[in-house]
């Protein structure tokens, strides 16, 4: 059995393990936002209830969607290994886990995207239709100005998501929290380490939820005030 790390070495294992895991986080919601948000609104366009209703590629999309979400995360990393290697030159490290992390983000966004635009007062949309507004006109105006709030508490559950993901990620070598707290703490027998990761890795996901309630209310309230 290994001996206790001191306190000092402790903090000098976790502190880049931090920034690792922040940078991991950050790019992955980043990719995910940005590659979910278009396949979101596409999912609802294309719903029954949306502007451009098509069962067909709905459902296509639907599923497309559904199946990449229900892949573990564990099976996910090592299905993708040849993609993160062709795209990073390497399979392992933080800037490696950003790819199945992405991938990941991907999906999981687009799901909560169409779900925040299908809760959308019709209302609006049918009065904005009927200005002759274009589709164009009415999603960017429209639809994503009324669900920014609720889209803003998407990008906070997918970085919650994603904080898990990412400690997962350590058991193959992903970097971060997660590796430090299974190399370092777990494999080590060393208890400091590995309750100091797990807690850091609660106070991220807490401090990123204030953060993100903190938004969505400001969103709120700039909201409301646009329309009285």
């Amino acid at each position: 059995m290994s001996d206790v790390t001191p306190w000092s070495e402790v903090l000098e294992l976790v502190r880049p393990a931090t920034v690792e895991t922040l940078y991991m986080v950050l790019m992955s919601t980043l990719v995910g936002v940005v590659g979910g948000l278009p396949l979101g609104v596409w999912l609802h366009m294309t719903s029954p209830v949306g502007l451009t209703p098509k069962p067909l590629l709905h459902r296509v999309l639907g599923a497309i969607v559904d199946v990449t979400r229900s892949i573990p995360f564990v099976v996910l990393l090592v299905v993708v290994g040849s993609l993160t290697r062709l795209l990073m030159g390497q399979a392992f490290g933080s800037s490696a886990a950003i790819v199945p992390l992405a991938i990941a983000a991907v999906p999981f966004f687009a799901r909560l995207t169409s779900n925040a635009l299908r809760e959308v007062d019709s209302a609006i949309v049918e009065a904005a239709v009927t200005t002759g507004a274009g589709k164009f006109r009415i999603v960017w105006t429209v639809l994503l100005s009324e669900a920014r709030a609720a889209l803003v508490g998407a990008v906070g559950v997918t970085m919650l998501a994603l904080i898990g993901y990412a400690a997962m990620a350590g058991a193959i070598a992903g970097g971060g929290l997660g590796a430090t707290a299974i190399l370092d703490g777990y494999n080590a027998y060393d208890d400091r380490v590995l309750y100091v990761s797990v807690v850091l890795l609660g106070v991220l996901a807490w401090g990123m939820q204030l953060v993100t309630d903190w938004v969505t209310k400001l969103v709120d309230r700039r909201r409301a005030a646009t329309n009285v």
